[in-house]
């Protein structure tokens, strides 16, 4: 899922795969042949007209044509002053929920321990209180003994439901960087801000060999839908979304056959907004990208639909990556998106300058104006 995005994998196939795609592109601009590019558009939300840009990756992954750019403010929460230092290597992955008139952040905070779920409260998303880690480790042998962190919380009406990320195995110290196989693991509360139970009992779902989700089976946003429960939860390898099932949020999950779009899209992590005005969904996710060396978080995408179980690769959009964040020009991680009056607050984490790092992160906010609208172009299914 999330923490393990960088990777060199230098398989023959792989090495083929790129030494076509370059030979391609290279005959195409022979011919003078440009490269894919879509209809301008007013994406910014601030009446400025926005150029597509089309990144072509040196292994040939699907790159996004279109744009819908989120506004960025910059640094909100910066890592190390965390209670008992809990942040002190890194605060990253957020997931950002509002309860009556108060913000809610949970993220990871890189301790000199590991990795845990912290929490931060805020009432304008831009000042926050740091409250420390609101989960502990697991003990010896259990699915969350080296980290339990990346708490996605869902209320339904009286408790509050929180399914995070718990892994057995992490890096050597002292970046201690969770490890496969993530897992979602669930937790229980009377509020939001805690404090939360474990239930060790339950069991969402799991790994499962020669499937989409054979390494990653992490948390994601949760969406009821009648009598049912959809959880966008994060799958690989390759990286993909998958949706999960359920009539019981205290039982298990049934996960579909196949994921929202091809694993390679390479995203993960999901965060969803729907838009009245149009009656359309909006997934927003962090897409995984490559300079040939390394793979890293390298953008904010959008994916939008009428219908949460069809998805088309074309109608997705970038909304948040070096070009337009103000302070990390190559890393930015994944985003948590939440309404504020008639904005939406995109929050999300970086390294800041030109870093491609797991550590040393700090949170950022950007924003996008409402009503959401899909931007207009052509884009290949």
């Amino acid at each position: 899922m999330k923490h393990s995005t960088i990777f060199e994998r230098r398989t023959l196939s792989q090495n083929k795969r790129r030494k076509s795609a370059w030979t391609v592109l290279a005959w195409l601009l022979a011919l003078g042949v440009g490269l894919p590019t879509a209809r301008a558009a007013d994406n910014s939300g601030t009446g400025e007209t926005i150029k597509p840009r089309t990144t072509v990756y040196p292994d040939g992954r699907p790159s996004a044509t279109l744009r819908m750019e989120a506004k960025d403010q910059g640094v909100v929460l910066k890592h190390g002053d965390g209670p008992g230092q809990c942040d002190k290597l890194g605060a990253r992955d957020v997931w950002v929920y509002e309860a009556e008139g108060n913000y809610y952040m949970h993220y990871d905070g890189a301790g000199l321990k590991g990795w845990l779920c912290c929490l931060a409260t805020s009432t304008n998303l831009v000042d926050w209180t740091k409250k420390g880690p609101v989960l502990d480790f697991g003990k010896p042998g259990e699915d969350d003994s080296a980290s339990a962190s990346y708490g996605v919380t869902y209320l339904d009406g009286k408790t509050w439901h929180m399914f995070y990320l718990g892994t057995p195995h992490v890096t050597p110290a002292p970046d201690l960087i969770p490890s496969f196989p993530y897992l979602t693991m669930k937790a229980t509360s009377a509020g939001p801000a805690g404090p939360w139970v474990k239930q060790k009992d339950v069991v969402p779902f799991r790994t499962k060999p020669g499937t989409y989700y054979q390494d990653t089976a992490s948390p994601g946003q949760v969406i009821r839908r009648g009598s049912e429960y959809l959880m966008f939860f994060s799958a690989s390898m390759k990286r993909t979304i998958g949706i999960a099932r359920t009539r019981n949020l205290d039982g298990p999950w049934t996960i579909d056959a196949a994921p929202i779009v091809p694993p390679e899209e390479q995203i993960e992590n999901s965060s969803l907004y729907f838009e009245p005005a149009t009656q359309t969904w909006f997934l927003f996710t962090n897409h995984i990208g490559t300079d040939g060396v390394d793979e890293y978080t390298d953008a904010v995408w959008v994916y939008w639909t009428k219908d949460l179980d069809q998805w088309r690769v074309a109608d997705k959009a970038v909304v948040l990556d070096g070009k337009n964040c103000s302070w990390s020009r190559k890393c930015i991680g994944l985003p948590s998106v939440v309404k504020v009056g008639n904005r939406l607050a995109v929050v999300y984490d970086a390294p800041g300058g030109d870093s491609k790092s797991h550590m040393n992160r700090d949170v950022g906010l950007a924003w996008l104006e409402l009503p959401l609208t899909p931007p207009s172009g052509n884009g290949k299914k």
